[in-house]
């Protein structure tokens, strides 16, 4: 079994143990911070296990209906596990507003040492996601650390209201806890979009890929280049790139010197075609030609 998906595992595996603890715990307690938190964990078990098996279908092998093979099955989990993430956070701001206005008694001391078990769970989940690299595994320690994040937080609001009888705090908590999820979560959903509408991954700036090709001696133009990902890890470029004469007589140096330009910007994945000025080809090619001639 792969890395990436043996963490996947592990960490579906402690959230669904925990989640079933945690949703007797916020009955017993009677607070909605840890019944929230339930809620949310109760989504993160469904995306971590759906994710799970979409990272078993990554990883078959291309074939001639998928020439790419399957690793995008990682992105559309990314997508997935998010939407639950939103849909959660609705549910859990329409039920703290109310308490808001009329905040109920809460079990402090079931609180704190609900709050320190969640703590070692989910911190053990995200610590297993946060080696991964994939966008799918960036999204799911998102799910994870906001559970750590949010059982720091139950804890020191139940200590406060074991001392200080402040149940207002548990609905406050409720709320910071579901904008700071919400907006966290909603960057790595657009990055997933723009992965799924090929457009160029966050961590590639196309001017400096541009820049450099141009920087190789004998390059003089470079038109019909397009950057996308696969599933966020697995950069792909196609380009037209117009050398001089020179240049053309010895294509593998040249190619040789555009794919180290490649590999420094992480570009796993290209498929160039050398040309003249005089001979190019590909939607943009009139275009340059009328600049450049």
């Amino acid at each position: 079994m792969p890395k990436r998906e043996k963490r996947v595992q592990i960490a579906a595996l402690l959230n669904v143990g925990f989640t079933i603890l945690e949703i007797v715990g916020g009955f017993w307690t009677n607070s909605l911070a840890i019944l929230s938190d339930a809620l949310h964990d109760f989504g993160d078990s469904v995306a971590l296990l759906a994710s799970w098996l979409f990272e078993r279908g990554a990883r078959k092998s291309p074939d001639s209906s998928r020439t790419f093979g399957y690793q995008r099955l990682s992105l559309f989990s990314a997508l997935f596990s998010g939407m639950i993430l939103f849909g959660g956070s609705i549910v859990i701001l329409s039920q703290a507003i109310p308490r808001i206005l009329n905040p109920e008694n809460v079990n402090a001391t079931g609180m704190v040492g609900i709050a320190i078990i969640g703590i070692l769970f989910n911190g053990a989940g995200f610590l297993q996601l946060k080696k991964g690299e994939s966008l799918n595994e960036k999204v799911l320690s998102w799910h994870l650390l906001e559970d750590v994040l949010g059982w720091a937080v139950i804890l020191i609001g139940g200590i406060l209201i074991h001392f200080w009888d402040v149940y207002l705090l548990d609905p406050i908590m409720t709320l910071g806890l579901t904008v700071f999820i919400l907006y966290n979560v909603s960057k790595n959903l657009r990055e997933a979009v723009n992965i799924l509408l090929q457009g160029v991954p966050r961590h590639i700036n196309i001017n400096e890929v541009k820049r450099d090709l141009l920087a190789i001696d004998g390059v003089t133009g470079v038109h019909d280049m397009h950057i996308w990902s696969l599933e966020g890890e697995t950069d792909i470029l196609t380009a037209h790139i117009v050398v001089d004469e020179e240049r053309l007589r010895t294509p593998d140096q040249t190619r040789k010197a555009v794919k180290e330009v490649f590999r420094k910007h992480h570009i796993e994945h290209s498929t160039i075609e050398l040309e003249s000025k005089y001979f190019c080809s590909g939607i943009e090619c009139k275009n340059w030609c009328s600049e450049h001639n």
